[in-house]
């Protein structure tokens, strides 16, 4: 049985040998990343997306 410690170093050494492939992969097949999106870019939300948030009815403004 392995203690807690162990089983997130366990994942984390996972998860970046998965990133590594990932990568590996990726320049195998010469695809450049996606160019990174601007984070203060404004995203215009059209009017019927306001109709209903989850289960809950919102008025449109």
């Amino acid at each position: 049985m392995t203690n807690r410690y162990e089983r997130l170093k366990a994942q984390r050494r996972m998860q970046r040998r998965i990133r590594m492939v990932v990568e590996e992969r990726r320049i195998a097949r010469d695809e450049s990343p996606q160019p990174p999106s601007d984070v203060e870019k404004t995203v215009e939300i059209p009017p019927q997306a306001l109709r209903a948030i989850g289960r809950v009815q919102v008025q449109a403004i």
